[in-house]
């Protein structure tokens, strides 16, 4: 299992102006190529893009929702120890039942031997106390 650490920075608003670069697009391309490279010097890999809300603070008591774009980096932390396996909840188990007409050998749910079994007999409740 690899161990992965995170970063999240601000997506650039604006694209910086450069020689060269003259449209709007060319200018936040640049500028968020300059951004991803500069992490990636660090050993960041860029994962992707969010746009997450942000409750702000209006006046006194207002408040107002905003969404912040936010690019997501992560890097490795190296291997960690293999983990215990995980045992799921919905593994099936056998459900046996020991068959009284028979050997006593037990008799596994949901086979035509236990499907064609005869059920217990009932009665009323016995308490313990009521045989003393």
């Amino acid at each position: 299992m690899q161990l992965y650490e995170y970063k999240v920075v601000p997506a650039p608003r604006r694209g910086e102006k450069a020689r060269g670069v003259k449209s709007t697009e060319e200018r936040f391309a640049l500028t968020l190529t300059m951004l991803m490279n500069d992490l990636a010097r660090d050993g960041w890999d860029y994962v992707r893009a969010d746009a997450l809300p942000c409750d702000e603070r209006v006046g006194l008591t207002g408040s107002k929702t905003t969404f912040q774009n936010m690019l997501v980096f992560r890097r490795s932390l190296g291997a960690a120890a293999p983990a215990e396996p995980v045992s799921s909840p919905l593994v099936a188990i056998p459900f046996l039942r020991a068959d009284p007409d028979d050997t006593g050998a037990p008799v596994r749910l949901g086979t035509p031997e236990a499907r064609e079994g005869k059920a217990p007999a009932l009665g009323p409740a016995k308490s313990d106390l009521a045989a003393e």
